[in-house]
Order: structure tokens, then C-alpha cells, then sequence
């Protein structure tokens, strides 16, 4: 992620991934991610708690906020980058669901960092759009 998020066409292409005109759409974006990121930290509360149902229950809604944003990729527009999202949020949600049976927290941690990491790059991204259109 970090090599094409340097420079302008890797941003360009990032916000493109998801067909992003619009400051709604950038929103969106943006709190799907915090949503999702926000209910794994709660499922390793509840892992940590022995909670089984809680821990269930928002692991199962960080995997509709992580197929949200698959949803939401712009395939025609962002080209390879949204092909490379797509693969990895179908990752993230098969090691959720791992997580999820196995009790295990290191796949709950990864997948956080995962999503943090695009999660930083698309604030980044966002907030140099954001700086551009203000100085036009």
C-alpha cells in the first residue's frame, strides 16, 4: 500500500478505487472503516471476557462493514488498486471468520492492522484532496 499512496497518481488511483467524487462518499468510506475497526476492538473485549455471542455478533459486523467497502470499490475506475482492495477485504473477512472459530485474537490483531493501514492511507489521501481543493 504504501509504495503507490506517495505519490499523486497513487492517489489518484486510491480515491478512484472507490469512485470517490463526493465529501458523503469519502465519509462513507471513511466511517465504514472506523465502524469495522471500532467492533474488532470490542470483539477482543468479548474474546478476552469469554463472551462468545458478543464476540460473535461483532465479529459479524465488522465482516458486513469490510463487505460494505468491497461493495463500494469502483472496479471500472480504480483498476488494479480496486482489484487488490477486493482481495483483501475478502481476506480480511475469511481470517474474521477464522478468528471468530477459533477464538483467536492474533487474527482478529492482524486483520485490525490491515485495516488501519488503508484506513491511514485513505485519511491521508483524503486530507491532501481535501488541501488541494481548498488552495483551487
Amino acid at each position: 500500500m504504501h509504495t503507490t499512496h506517495g505519490t499523486a497518481l497513487g492517489q489518484y488511483r486510491a480515491v478512484t478505487a472507490y469512485g470517490a467524487a463526493s465529501g458523503d462518499r469519502l465519509q462513507l468510506i471513511t466511517r465504514l472503516m472506523e465502524g469495522a475497526l471500532d467492533r474488532i476492538t470490542s470483539a477482543r473485549g468479548h474474546m478476552a471476557r469469554g463472551e462468545i455471542a458478543a464476540k460473535g455478533e461483532a465479529i459479524g459486523r465488522a465482516i458486513g462493514l469490510i463487505d460494505g467497502l468491497r461493495t463500494a470499490l469502483d472496479h471500472e475506475r480504480g483498476g488494479t488498486i480496486a482489484a487488490n482492495l477486493d482481495a483483501l477485504y475478502d481476506y480480511m473477512m475469511r481470517r474474521l471468520v477464522e478468528a471468530n472459530l477459533r477464538d483467536d485474537e492474533r487474527r482478529l490483531t492482524e486483520v485490525a492492522g490491515l485495516l488501519d493501514e488503508i484506513r491511514s492511507a485513505w485519511a491521508s489521501v483524503t486530507h491532501s484532496q481535501a488541501t488541494a481543493g481548498a488552495g483551487a
